[in-house]
């Protein structure tokens, strides 16, 4: 019961993100990308991580791996990670590296542990990866298109992998009979969309 907790909890940092995110676009009559964003997604996503491993899920693994980084890199471009102390940063930049370095010392363990978990189907697995690496992507897809610009932004391709991944998600989840998944990708399905229609309406709004 308390590995669920600790989901529920990541979830909640997550969906307060989508909620304070979306309540000052909606503000603003465009979308933002404030820097409390980025601190919840970090904390979420830590916390995540750790219910991932607690549940032998290598979806959530994978997908909090390569998101991670992305959250610490928009929050530099804020300026906000050098705010933080010194031994927190550390802390927070080296713990999932130093999870997947201590799971390579073993392999094949890894491999039974995580790839032949008799609760996942290896179908289901895919599925679940397949979801994970689409919601990760939007993240990448937002890092890539930040840079070229110098600034940390939430375009409409962001929001579009956001519903694609989400919806995949959601499916796993059912499948899976994941409460905590099943919670939290169904919150953000309103804001994806709702942050969608804001991108589109500043793009014609400026042509």
């Amino acid at each position: 019961m308390w590995i669920f907790a600790i989901g529920f909890l990541a979830q909640a940092f997550f969906s307060a993100r989508i909620l304070l995110q979306w309540a000052l676009s909606e503000r603003a009559g465009r979308v933002l990308s404030p820097g409390a964003f980025w601190v919840l997604s970090l904390a979420g996503s830590y916390l995540f991580f750790v219910y991932g491993w607690l549940r032998d899920d290598f979806a959530i693994i994978l997908g909090q791996f390569i998101s991670y980084y992305i959250y610490i890199w928009n929050l530099r471009e804020k300026a906000i990670w050098f705010h933080i102390l010194r031994p927190c940063r550390w802390v927070l930049g080296l713990t999932p590296f130093a999870a997947f370095v201590w799971l390579a010392r073993d392999l094949p363990a890894f491999a039974a542990t995580f790839l032949h978990n008799a609760d996942v189907p290896l179908s289901l697995l895919l599925l679940g990866t397949a979801g994970q690496a689409v919601f990760t992507l939007r993240f990448v897809y937002q890092w890539l298109y930040s840079r070229r610009r110098g600034d940390s932004l939430l375009p409409a391709g962001f929001w579009m992998l956001s519903l694609a991944g989400s919806s995949m998600i959601v499916l796993y989840a059912c499948l899976r009979h994941d409460p905590v998944l099943i919670v939290g990708q169904s919150f953000g399905l309103a804001a994806y969309l709702r942050n969608l229609m804001l991108s589109f309406r500043k793009t014609s709004q400026t042509q």
